[in-house]
């Protein structure tokens, strides 16, 4: 049978336990997109995966492969059916650990078993029709078309059905005096229930609300049902032996490879589903165009997955922006009035690149991106109350940190560095640090309220944050190629309030 790894990493999965939180996660919000997408999935243990970017073109190819097969209806209707069963599979199973009489471990590990069966059967002949085209899914195809036809699931399958078949033929008769309840062997005995039913059928006059109390059922076995079983278990003894000789054989029947793959799937569907929640609005995902060598960079339409998650879900849109790096550009310099959006537009600039390394659709119409190895963020932070460095000294130390870690192929996110020095520190500092990114060839993007911070060189790209021309006390959220000018706000200020020097000039004359 041929060998299946992973439909996630195609080369097969890493060690995946200790896997830490990345640190930009947190300046990015990516914390709250991942629990967003996770969100009803705890079980699966999502949140590795999420953490873990790929390292080669090749693997995020690998996996948009497995999310166009996902894009036919056939085959995500077939995968999610899977998913369903294999989720109450694994509720069968815990229920079996939790029961304290033997009967109902067994009866509920062979509904488990039988479900599987069912399962991986029909999961093989859906993926036999489709024909899956990603690497991934055909090859888990074939190893699941080798497993079903292998003798171990094969008798897997066909004693699950017999003893339940078996079962199934077990008739009994209670007869309860008292405290005293006897069990035998059904005798063709007739059944005063119906009886009782068809006496006073003749008195009905409609349908009438029940007025039956509804007796809690914890899921367990009482006691008395307990020895009724033990009772019947010696009136058919070749039955109850089949049903213990099932579960010796079979107390481990969900193959590592299956159960694998039933994480995984997970991934993908995830992802798709909060997708899903954006149909119906402006906002669009793409597979982005991903290059280990080229920097050039562009970016169409494209949003903060967790801002628009969020304004989602009070029935508004986030607004999208986009970008365009050339042939020796490298940093964009993002200017502008406070509240402009700024912030969420560094904060997209690094999703979409560490979403275009985890191999998911990115939130954007359009992009073509640079693979990295590593995301350096800097955003503002508290002064840690005791420390003995400031505010400026602990700034310092994490971006000589962030210097120190950086290669070619990382990108930086700065927001409003160095913003407790003077002006003057401020830009020199600024113009110091983004130079040495600049000449290690790093992508990034920089928000900053110093103007000259963009007119560094040709490898930097000033955007500016947009505000209504009309009216700029109001933002747009629009952030634009413009050269930075930070004089012409003010001066459109002074304007709309009646304070331009021929304003004022005007109104003393």
């Amino acid at each position: 049978m041929e060998a299946f790894r992973s439909i996630l990493f195609r080369d097969g999965a890493p060690d995946l336990r200790q896997v830490a939180e990345p640190s930009s996660f947190r300046d990015l919000n990516l914390d709250q997109v991942v629990e967003a997408v996770i969100a009803g999935r705890e079980e699966y243990d999502l949140v590795p995966f999420f953490r873990t970017p790929l390292g080669s073109v090749g693997e995020i190819e690998y996996r948009h492969a497995v999310f166009r097969d996902f894009e036919v209806r056939g085959v995500d209707e077939a995968l999610r059916a899977f998913g369903r069963r294999m989720h109450r599979v694994r509720s069968f199973l815990t229920l079996a650990r939790k029961q304290h009489y033997k009967p109902e471990k067994e009866r509920w590990l062979l509904d488990a078993a039988a479900l599987y069966a069912e399962a991986v059967s029909e999961l093989s002949r859906a993926l036999d029709g489709e024909e899956p085209s990603s690497p991934g899914l055909r090859g888990f195809a074939s190893y699941l078309a080798d497993y079903v036809a292998g003798a171990s699931f094969a008798s897997l399958a066909a004693e699950a059905a017999g003893v339940l078949e078996g079962l199934a033929r077990l008739t009994y008769t209670l007869r309860i005096n008292g405290s005293r309840v006897t069990v035998s062997r059904y005798d063709d005995e007739p059944d005063y229930g119906d009886e009782i039913e068809e006496l006073f059928a003749r008195f009905r006059q409609g349908e009438v609300e029940s007025k039956l109390a509804k007796i809690p059922d914890g899921g367990s076995m009482d006691h008395v049902e307990a020895q009724i079983a033990e009772l019947v278990g010696r009136l058919f003894p070749a039955e109850l032996q089949a049903l213990d000789r099932f579960c010796v054989r079979h107390a481990e029947f969900i193959d590592p490879a299956v159960a694998v793959f039933d994480r995984e799937i997970q991934f993908y569907l995830s992802w798709l589903d909060f997708r899903e929640r954006f149909s119906g609005t402006s906002h669009a995902f793409s597979y982005p165009a991903v290059s280990a060598e080229s920097k050039q960079e562009l970016v169409e339409d494209a949003f903060d997955a967790a801002l628009a998650a969020k304004l989602r879900g009070e029935g508004a849109e986030a607004v999208g922006n986009g970008y365009r790096l050339e042939a020796g550009e490298r940093l964009l310099v993002v200017t502008g009035p406070n509240q402009g959006g700024k912030t969420t537009f560094a904060r997209m600039f690094g999703q979409l690149h560490y979403l275009a390394a985890l191999g998911v659709p990115v939130p954007a119409r359009r992009a073509q991106l640079s693979l990295v190895d590593g995301i350096f963020t800097h955003f503002e932070r508290e002064e840690i109350v005791g420390s003995l460095r400031g505010k400026l000294d602990e700034e310092l130390v994490r971006v000589r940190e962030i210097l120190e870690a950086a290669t070619t192929r990382s990108i930086v996110v700065f927001n409003e560095v160095f913003s407790s020095a003077t002006l003057a520190d401020a830009r020199d500092l600024g113009s110091e640090v983004l130079s040495e990114l600049i000449g290690r060839e790093c992508l990034g993007v920089c928000v900053t309220f110093i103007d000259e911070l963009s007119r560094l060189g040709e490898a930097t790209v000033s955007m500016v944050a947009q505000v209504a021309p009309d009216d700029p006390a109001r933002r747009t959220y629009r952030v634009l190629p413009q050269a930075a000018d930070g004089r012409a706000y003010a001066w459109a200020i002074a304007r709309k309030y009646g304070l331009s020097y021929e304003q004022l000039r005007e109104r003393l004359s």
